[in-house]
């Protein structure tokens, strides 16, 4: 599964930084593979993101920020990259209408890692995509709950790999700040933040920063973001030029 240190805590500090997001390394998650139900109903229905963006947003002290953003598709993955005063760069992965980022500061994303999971019979199970910065292809993951209500709980998981290889992991999930801390059974955590049906968890430590972005009607992303070890969140729009 991810074998990241995760937990996606606050900041894009003043966000008016690029990031640039290229695929996830499957290789830092343990063999996990995750399973591969690539959401083709979702999939098939998603609009191409990509292209170039102007960003609003505020930031975890309250100031104001803007930037550009730039969304590349790469494979499965997208590759997302703010500038704008400070640069950043993280890999985004896609489901239906909601598309989770994770990012860090500077050139690449490496180290960081993102899931997106869709929430069924509220939270009775979850049906995943997930990639990691430097890897096009992404994996897949569902976990069926055991223990637990709502979207906390303990869950059995069983995913796929980019590279097809099958795994089986446990998840326990808890309620933290505005979010959720995620724990994986390979000693990976993660930080995620639902909407409606859908929720998107960072991984990667304190190093890497998360968006949960809704793709609107009007070709603007809405999003939700945080990281860098704080469990608040807050707000990014980012309008197609």
């Amino acid at each position: 599964m991810i074998a990241f240190a995760l937990l996606i805590a606050c900041v894009i500090g003043c966000k008016s930084g690029n990031q640039t997001s290229s695929s996830s390394n499957a290789a830092n998650k343990p063999e996990v593979s995750r399973s591969s139900d690539d959401r083709s109903g979702n999939a098939a229905a998603a609009p191409d993101i990509a292209g170039q963006y102007s960003v609003v947003g505020t930031n975890v002290n309250g100031t104001s920020y803007k930037g550009d953003l730039e969304v590349i598709k790469h494979g499965d993955v997208y590759q997302f990259r703010w500038s704008g005063g400070a640069s950043y760069d993280g890999v985004g992965v896609q489901l239906g209408d909601v598309v989770a980022v994770a990012f860090t500061t500077g050139e690449n994303g490496k180290g960081c890692g993102v899931v997106d999971y869709t929430i069924i019979g509220d939270g009775a199970s979850l049906d995943g995509k997930w990639g990691y910065w430097g890897t096009d292809e992404s994996g897949t993951e569902k976990a069926t709950r055991t223990l637990g209500s709502g979207l906390i709980g303990t869950y059995d998981a069983t995913g796929a790999n980019p590279d097809g290889r099958p795994y089986k992991v446990q998840i326990v999930i808890v309620p933290l700040g505005s979010g959720y801390k995620f724990s994986w059974s390979n000693n990976t955590e993660g930080f995620g933040v639902r909407r409606g049906d859908n929720v998107a968890v960072g991984i990667g430590g304190g190093r890497c920063g998360f968006v949960s972005y809704q793709d609107k009607s009007d070709g603007s992303l809405d999003g939700v973001w945080g990281g860098y070890g704080s469990d608040k969140t807050e707000t990014e729009k980012a309008t197609k030029k």
